[in-house]
């Protein structure tokens, strides 16, 4: 059975480079075997999450929808933008949500534990949104997800790709897709136990 990845982008922004990174890592996920799964956020809006909201709504639709995705892919591939030094506050707030119950019985963190992930980003100045990266993979494995070390980080985005959204340098693009390479022979790994 081929290894399935959910994909996504913390930025929801049209023409993000985030995303058009996220498109180049799935490139590498798909050569490699892999069936891909690539998600927008902005198809599943979510309020920001408060446990008073929780306690008198429940988990909303939308973050069940997410988890439920989740829950049938063996991998999760993020792109990570970064604001300001940090991820962006969509992409915590999703994970916030979808790591809530998915039943009374069943913690939504059983979603990430043990579950290989990939954290890419791009970022329009030098440091290629580093800081974001770093801190998304720890959000990650706090929540007992196996975070592999295989990353990439872009920095001065906004000139790395061409018309096409692909990136204008093969080597830059061929790093790129070693990540979602990566991401599908760590998952065979997992399975062979």
């Amino acid at each position: 059975m081929a290894v399935r990845i959910l994909a996504m982008c913390g930025s929801a922004r049209v023409g993000s480079v985030n995303q058009k990174l996220l498109n180049v890592a799935v490139q590498g996920a798909l050569a490699a075997g892999a069936q891909v799964t690539v998600v927008s956020l902005r198809d599943y809006p979510l309020p920001f999450y408060d446990s008073d909201l929780e306690k008198e709504l429940g988990v909303p639709d939308h973050a069940r929808r997410l988890q439920a995705l989740f829950g049938e892919h063996d991998a999760l591939l993020v792109a990570s933008p970064d604001y300001n030094g940090g991820y962006p506050a969509l992409l915590k707030n999703t994970i916030d949500w979808m790591s809530r119950p998915i039943a009374q019985v069943r913690s939504g963190m059983e979603l990430f534990a043990n579950t290989p992930a990939a954290v890419i980003s791009a970022s329009p100045g030098p440091m290629g949104g580093i800081r974001s990266m770093l801190a998304m993979r720890g959000v990650l494995e706090k929540l007992g997800a196996l975070v592999i070390p295989q990353s990439f980080t872009l920095g001065q985005a906004y000139q790395a790709f061409g018309d096409n959204n692909q990136l204008n340098n093969e080597v830059v693009a061929g790093e790129v897709k070693a990540v979602g390479e990566a991401l599908v022979k760590c998952c065979r790994a997992v399975r062979q136990g």
